[in-house]
This record gives C-alpha cells, sequence and structure tokens, in this order.
C-alpha cells in the first residue's frame, strides 16, 4: 500500500507542481512580487492537491471538515516553509532565470517531502495499514 500511495502522491505531485509553476510563472511576468506569486501558485496547487490526494492517493472518499482543517494546517506550515526556502535560497543567489528554477525546485521537493509525511502519518492516515 505504501508504493502505491507513494506512485500516487508523485503523479498528483507532479500535477500539483506544474499547477503551482505555472500560477507563479504567470503571476511574475504580470509583475507580482515574488513572495506573493509563489504563494498564490501554492495555494493553488493545494486546492488540486487536496481532492487528488484525498480522493485518489489516500482513497478516503469520506472527509469532512476535520481532516480538512488538518489538512490546511499542514499545508500552511509547509507554505511558510516553502516562501522561506524560495526566498532564502533567492536570497543568496540572485533572481537569475536558472537561480528562480532552482529556488523553486528546492522550495517543492521540501515541501512536498513533508507534505507526503504529514499526509500519510496524520492527514489521512489508515488504521488498517498494509505496507507492500
Amino acid at each position: 500500500m505504501l508504493s502505491q500511495q507513494l506512485q500516487r502522491f508523485l503523479i498528483v505531485g507532479f500535477a500539483t507542481v506544474v499547477i503551482d509553476f505555472a500560477t507563479y510563472r504567470l503571476l511574475l511576468y504580470l509583475d507580482s512580487p515574488t513572495a506573493i506569486a509563489k504563494a498564490l501558485g501554492f495555494i493553488t496547487g493545494t486546492i488540486f492537491a487536496y481532492f487528488s490526494n484525498k480522493l485518489w492517493t489516500f482513497n478516503r472518499a469520506k472527509g469532512g471538515a476535520y481532516v480538512f482543517s488538518i489538512f490546511i494546517a499542514l499545508y500552511i506550515t509547509t507554505l511558510i516553509i516553502n516562501v522561506g526556502v524560495n526566498s532564502g535560497v533567492i536570497a543568496v543567489l540572485g533572481e537569475e532565470e536558472l537561480f528562480l528554477a532552482f529556488a523553486f525546485l528546492m522550495a517543492t521537493g521540501t515541501s512536498a517531502t513533508l507534505n507526503f509525511i504529514g499526509m500519510q502519518m496524520i492527514v489521512f492516515k489508515s488504521n488498517h495499514r498494509i505496507d507492500s
């Protein structure tokens, strides 16, 4: 089950990153401040990620307000980390195109790792887990 969840999480995560990145770059193109563009991209991806992971990755048809609030708490935490990592890398390396991409990947990798662990162990935790 763990390997299937991880595979599905990676597929959902890839789609989420595409949504996040497209939103981020569009907002940068429209001259939005970097941190705001990054936060809005992350939030857009988060909405997609919640429904995709709940219904497909972790097979939880029911979520309810409690599960959604725990998911939001996790994502708010990782949003802060994501924006911080992105801003920190840019502050150190600069805003050249290559560094913007590197900062995005560092921020995304960090928050994605934390999100998977949090969703699997807390948000969508199964009481009847069978690892395979």
